[in-house]
């Protein structure tokens, strides 16, 4: 288990930033109505994440296990570049990301937390797990957020990178305060 983020000159050569959903975005937990639709919970913490990352000039995903109406409506709202869902050989559309960008695996960090995610875990340039992923994740993890999934493990994954680049967290969320005050909100989503 380890639990320091690589250094500055990687957390500077970071490009995107893709992030498994369930057990990360949220606790793993998935409700079933009666009619067979799921509902998953999300921290409200995680929406200015993405927000911070993009403003940043960082790109973001998601490449999830499963794909249900709730997941894409919030990788939607959210503003994702990229929205990969039912996919559970995750590598293969990591190196078209990857591809599509002109960049290699070593310009991408991946948050995630089953061994579905291992495969890219263990290729990109830097890993992210919350602190209740499974033990194999646990392994090969570069940083263990302090965060469960679905506890703000994205906001915590942003301002860990973010913060390898700046001195202060003052520093990281100057860009995002500077549009709350000029009232440039309208795509900013919580």
């Amino acid at each position: 288990m380890q639990s320091s983020f690589p250094s500055y000159s990687a957390a500077a050569n970071l490009k995107v930033v893709l992030f498994d959903v369930d057990g990360v975005m949220t606790d793993g937990s998935i409700y079933i109505d009666e009619h067979g639709e799921s509902f998953k919970k999300f921290n409200v913490k995680d929406g200015l994440a993405i927000e911070l990352l993009h403003s940043h000039g960082i790109k973001t995903g998601v490449v999830s296990g499963k794909a249900s109406k709730a997941l894409t409506q919030r990788c939607e709202k959210l503003g994702f570049n990229y929205i990969v869902t039912g996919c559970k050989n995750k590598l293969p559309r990591v190196e078209a990301i990857c591809s599509e960008l002109g960049i290699e695996l070593e310009q991408v960090a991946f948050v995630g937390d089953d061994v579905l995610d291992l495969p890219v875990m263990q290729q990109c340039g830097a890993s992210f797990a919350p602190s209740d992923a499974h033990a194999l994740v646990l392994e090969q993890a570069h940083f263990i957020t302090n965060a469960q999934g679905g506890s703000g493990v994205v906001r915590e994954v942003a301002d860990t990178i973010l913060l390898k680049r700046f001195n202060t967290l003052a520093e990281v969320y100057d860009v995002l305060l500077s549009k709350i005050v000029a009232d440039d909100v309208n795509n900013m989503e919580q």
